[in-house]
């Protein structure tokens, strides 16, 4: 135990002594989380959170045209601005100029062409009801189109949306004029009111739940993918420290020192694999403590911690885990420091970026995220995952504690059969 002690001392004062290594390992990791946070969090915020910014430029006069108008400020989904506009030309200029994502021109006569599209609706209702024959029913009218202007940035999906909001508020109102115009050529009076108010009364709600495997409510959010994300990287890229140390003492020929040393040459890797554990759990601690302290007063949505606490910490160290295995790895395998430096690094970015850490695997293409799976960072994230977003399920967590165990005894395997065969164990 006291030789275990001072392999354990020896190595962790040539942690501390790598400045770079340090930076990388904690500064650097601090720094990706709190800056990419933030991009990210403006990204959810404009498709989730923020109203949609739109100029309105209304030709008409009529009353169907004011209508819209205000049931999409009612809406709450709308930041609208109406503007004072004669020609299309002059309206894209103004688009083009002030901060607006969309645009919508009303022509002028929407109104008119409204209030006649209910008519003749009802007055073929009536003459298929056979109730007025001399209804002239045959009547086309021809709408001149509302049109929907957007910047050029937006996804086409984003558009459809909003158009699809224009026009659910248009089929409302079509609705309510179909109904006022058959209750007028029938004489009713009270009726258009009572049988509004069904229909608003009546519309079956639509109430939103994420599924998870427990009653969390937590919903994705820049918050809940980053900070596990970006400290999975931060364990990761820790092959640039530790698997630099291993090349150079098996250069320099400390591991054949060591050997001759009467302990066995195992207590000096596990005096590494403690160390470098250890470091990658003082990570976790201070990245997921900056920012649950921090991010809220930044305006960042607040990092909430996973019920399921024994499964956040059976993922956090076989997470850290792997991380240090596969540092060991790319260590005892690259011949050169600069082999261990270049290669540890680049596999870490690659890993990163296809095991969903820039973004979430589940937007990728289906080739990509069959190829994720080779990825360790991917294990490690799909844990955070199902105890962030899904309540921390123990059968949920299976498959991963699975696939990281392999890739664990996989990485430190190889390690040992390469130093075998080197005969230094």
């Amino acid at each position: 135990m006291f030789k275990l002690f001072i392999a354990i001392k020896k190595e962790f004062l040539i942690l501390i002594y790598d400045k770079a290594g340090l930076v990388v390992m904690f500064a650097m990791p601090i720094l990706l989380v709190f800056v990419i946070t933030i991009v990210q969090d403006s990204a959810f915020r404009i498709v989730n959170e923020n109203r949609i910014s739109m100029l309105i430029v209304n030709q008409d006069t009529g009353v169907q045209s004011k209508k819209l108008i205000k049931l999409m400020s009612e809406s709450g989904l709308f930041r609208l601005e109406q503007g004072s506009i004669s020609t299309k030309n002059s309206f894209k200029e103004t688009l083009l100029k002030k901060d607006f994502l969309t645009g919508l021109y009303i022509p002028s006569d929407f109104s008119e062409k409204l209030i006649a599209k209910a008519n003749l609706v009802s007055a073929g209702m009536m003459d298929e009801l056979g109730l007025d024959r001399d209804l002239n029913t045959s009547e086309n009218i021809n709408f001149s189109d509302i049109e929907f202007f957007h910047d050029p940035v937006l996804q086409e999906n984003y558009c459809l949306s909003v158009i699809n909001m224009i026009d659910a508020f248009l089929k409302g109102m079509e609705g309510e004029l179909f109904i006022n115009t058959m209750c007028d050529r029938l004489e009713l009076k009270e009726t258009p009111q009572k049988l509004k108010d069904a229909m608003i009364n009546n519309i079956i709600p639509i109430k939103r739940k994420a599924v998870t495997a427990s009653d969390s409510n937590v919903l994705p959010n820049s918050t809940q993918h980053n900070v596990p994300a970006w400290t999975i990287f931060a364990m990761f890229f820790m092959v640039v420290s530790l698997g630099n140390n291993i090349v150079k003492e098996r250069l320099n020929g400390s591991f054949i020192r060591l050997k001759t040393m009467p302990s066995s040459f195992i207590l000096i890797l596990a005096s590494k694999m403690f160390v470098y554990l250890s470091a990658a759990l003082l990570q976790v601690c201070i990245i997921f403590s900056l920012a649950k302290l921090t991010f809220p007063l930044l305006g960042l949505p607040e990092l909430t911690m996973p019920l399921n606490w024994l499964g956040f910490l059976l993922v956090v160290l076989l997470s850290s885990f792997a991380a240090v295995s596969y540092a060991m790895l790319v260590g005892s395998f690259a011949k050169t420091q600069e082999q261990s430096y270049g290669f540890g690094a680049i596999s870490i970015v690659i890993f990163a970026a296809i095991g969903g850490i820039w973004v979430p695997s589940f937007v990728m293409p289906d080739y990509m995220q069959f190829i994720s799976v080779v990825s360790p960072l991917n294990w490690c994230l799909e844990g955070f995952y199902v105890l962030f977003l899904k309540g921390g399920v123990w059968g949920e967590l299976q498959p991963v504690v699975l696939g990281l165990f392999i890739f664990i005894i996989s990485c430190l395997s190889l390690v040992y059969l390469k130093l075998k065969k080197e005969k230094i164990v």
